[in-house]
């Protein structure tokens, strides 16, 4: 399997909250919600794209697993069938971790070690979405082949940001990018 990151971001490098004000406080966070105004048809045409691809599934941290199943089954139409039937792996750092979603797995103890796995098991992609502390556990190993960042014209100030300050050097190469009608940049990377 590929592991493929998507998330949206804006200009300063903030991930949290981007589809609903209640999404996620924490930090005090009072700017939820800031990505929905950028949503348009190209988006969702390349999320689409790499969800698609046969024999995959989603990859998330326990955090936003949860929002997910909260958010996407109490509003309901078709994303919530999807997603409830789409593979889900899980990682919590419990082994005792409560999955309520169908065909949900929990991945927990040596986490890189546990998705060097999973990446062996199939051609399909793995799609992280939101699960900020997964992508930054994940990326010194090596294991996130692409990242589908929707870059929003926009800076927050504060804010849960997706890569951290922990001095870890990354390169990736920019594979593709495109601007959307709303001014959201769709930018694919790879690693080097």
């Amino acid at each position: 399997m590929r592991i493929v990151v998507i998330n949206h971001l804006t200009l300063d490098g903030v991930m949290q909250a981007p589809g609903r004000p209640d999404e996620d406080t924490r930090g005090d966070f009072k700017h939820g919600g800031w990505a929905t105004p950028g949503n348009d048809e190209a988006m969702i045409q390349a999320i689409g794209e790499r969800m698609a691809k046969p024999g995959g599934g989603m990859l998330l941290g326990r955090r936003s697993y949860e929002d997910m199943l909260a958010a996407w089954n109490a509003k309901g139409g078709p994303y919530k069938d999807g997603l409830n039937n789409a593979l889900k792996y899980v990682v919590s750092s419990s082994s005792t971790t409560r999955l309520k979603w169908p065909n949900s797995t929990l991945v927990y103890g040596n986490i890189p070690d546990a998705v060097t796995e999973l990446k062996q098991s199939s051609d399909g992609n793995l799609v992280i979405m939101g699960s900020g502390q997964l992508i930054r556990t994940l990326l010194p190993h090596g294991l996130i082949d692409e990242y589908l960042l929707m870059i929003h014209p926009l800076v927050l100030g504060s804010g849960k940001r997706l890569f951290g300050h922990d001095d870890r050097v990354a390169e990736l190469k920019l594979i593709s990018n495109k601007a959307t009608s709303t001014g959201v940049i769709l930018a694919v990377y790879q690693p080097i």
